[in-house]
């Protein structure tokens, strides 16, 4: 299914979302009555902002447990609020905001045999990548391969991100794939 008949919707919803968070420190509860029937199913997604071509924010959800409506809403309060890399967004960034929509297929276990395996099934700019392992997770969206389109680089900057060492590896790490359909205005 696609998403982008909706695309007006979801921007708007994201964006209503952030500008009651600015009034009320909470994120709007969209009214599931008057939603399209395919918002209201569990869905997953994360919210990218941007100012200038510049990160303000991305927080997300890996998987599904709530209507993706719902989950469009809280993720766009978060990423403005939340986001632990930068303050909380200001009244007079609002209209400044650009904001992407990722909304993600169910994460798929990968299978490999070592590292060197594991690269191979990698599908550039198509997977974006769960990484687990001691008690570290660490996820890239797809859109990352526009940084690093390098399969390799893209691994080791994703290690690293879950707090492990770039050279890190051990019979115990276990990877996600998903895809993603962006949503953006």
């Amino acid at each position: 299914m696609s998403f982008q008949q909706y695309q007006a919707l979801i921007i708007d919803t994201a964006r209503k979302s952030i500008a009651y968070g600015l009034e009320h420190q909470r994120a709007e509860v969209p009214d599931l009555e008057t939603t399209p029937p395919a918002l209201q199913e569990m869905g997953a997604c994360f919210v990218t902002l941007e100012i200038n071509q510049h990160l303000r924010g991305c927080i997300g959800s890996l998987e599904a447990h709530r209507p993706l409506i719902m989950d469009i809403a809280h993720n766009a309060y978060a990423a403005a609020f939340n986001d632990p890399r930068f303050p909380p967004l200001q009244q007079s960034e609002l209209e400044l905001l650009d904001i992407e929509v990722s909304i993600l297929t169910p994460n798929e276990e990968m299978h490999f045999s070592d590292e060197e395996d594991l690269l191979k099934q990698v599908r550039p700019g198509i997977d974006g990548l769960i990484i687990e392992d001691s008690g570290r997770r660490g996820t890239f969206l797809p859109t990352v391969w526009e940084a690093l389109p390098n399969t390799q680089d893209f691994f080791r900057h994703l290690k690293q991100k879950a707090g492990l060492s770039e050279d890190h590896w051990s019979d115990n790490v276990r990877v996600y794939r998903y895809t993603t359909e962006l949503i953006q205005a």
